[in-house]
């Protein structure tokens, strides 16, 4: 759990330079999950594509639907 959070917070700090909003924080940690639980899978080459068809297929989360969420 502590190796976790402290991937967690690196990855915070250097990727997003620490300025994360709390009403933000779930979207954060959904794309931190995302991208932890397929660091070591097989098919990372087709991932890119994947993800190129499914940004195609689902509709765009404007900035107000986020924090709408929260």
């Amino acid at each position: 759990v502590h190796r976790v959070a402290a991937l967690v917070q690196r990855w915070i700090l250097g990727t997003h330079h620490g300025s994360v909003q709390p009403e933000h924080l779930d979207a954060y940690l959904d794309e931190f999950v995302f991208r932890f639980n397929r660091r070591t899978s097989n098919s990372r080459g087709l991932l890119f594509y994947r993800l190129l068809q499914q940004a195609v297929a689902t509709a765009p989360v404007t900035y107000r639907d986020v924090v709408r969420k929260a």
